[in-house]
């Protein structure tokens, strides 16, 4: 039995590793413009969809004017932790800060779990903060009839039910890809490229191409807290201590 698996799981460590990865989050300039400066854009063009909707307009086109703007702040979720998360393993070792971290006594599962809760938590803040101005928005200053179809729609529930768990897919993603790279910027760019298809689907309801029923939406995120399980399992099986350590094969 090794050491790693003879230790028991701590919260301890997996939060103090989490302070950390915020406290480098802050440092970080690309970071910073990307959970600042990206859900700004990403919520203005909802704004204009919503603002340049006829107050007359016929309910299709309603619907899809509001799923392209929910749309649009789907992407949030989808690519603020993936920027995040690519950015976790390579960019300790681009500061050189790597080797000293996995040589604490630290499980690689709570390694895992203390880098994606780092992600995680942030983007969540950033995404349901982004929508809620978006909503306030709408019940404020948008047609009645728009503000109708906004609040008495699926939108609202396949805006909330899928902002973790698109999250959760660009997470792991990001950290394998993080794990296997070299560059923070090709990473990042990989992971916001992976990040994506998973979105493909999600957007096919929101645009009403899929017909959006609450058993659908359901268990298609059903579907996606699984997927979510098996990244972790399959970044955990594949993480490879010493070879991040010494740069070599273990």
């Amino acid at each position: 039995m090794t050491v790693e698996s003879g230790m028991a799981w701590s919260w301890t460590r997996v939060g103090a590793l989490i302070h950390k990865e915020l406290r480098d989050f802050r440092r970080n300039r690309f970071i910073l413009f990307t959970m600042a400066v990206l859900p700004i854009i990403l919520v203005a063009l909802p704004m204009v969809q919503l603002f340049t909707i006829p107050a007359a307009a016929a309910s299709t086109t309603l619907d899809t004017h509001i799923g392209l703007g929910m749309l649009y702040m789907l992407l949030i979720p989808a690519v603020v932790p993936s920027a995040l998360a690519a950015y976790s393993v390579v960019g300790e070792r681009d500061q050189g800060t790597l080797e000293s971290v996995l040589v604490t006594p630290i499980r690689r599962e709570e390694f895992l779990v203390g880098k994606a809760l780092a992600a995680f938590l942030p983007a969540q803040i950033v995404a349901y903060a982004v929508f809620g101005v978006f909503l306030a928005c709408a019940a404020l200053f948008s047609a009645p009839g728009v503000a109708s179809a906004i609040f008495h729609g699926n939108h609202i529930l396949i805006q909330v039910l899928f902002t973790p768990l698109l999250s959760g897919w660009s997470i792991w993603v990001g950290i394998a890809i993080s794990t296997r790279s070299v560059d923070v910027r090709v990473a990042q760019q990989l992971s916001m490229f992976a990040s994506l298809p998973p979105l493909a689907l999600v957007s096919l309801m929101a645009l009403n191409v899929i017909t959006p029923t609450v058993g659908l939406a359901l268990g298609i995120a059903a579907a996606f807290i699984a997927l979510d399980g098996l990244g972790w399992r399959a970044v955990a099986t594949l993480f490879d201590r010493e070879r991040l350590v010494t740069g070599g094969t273990a």
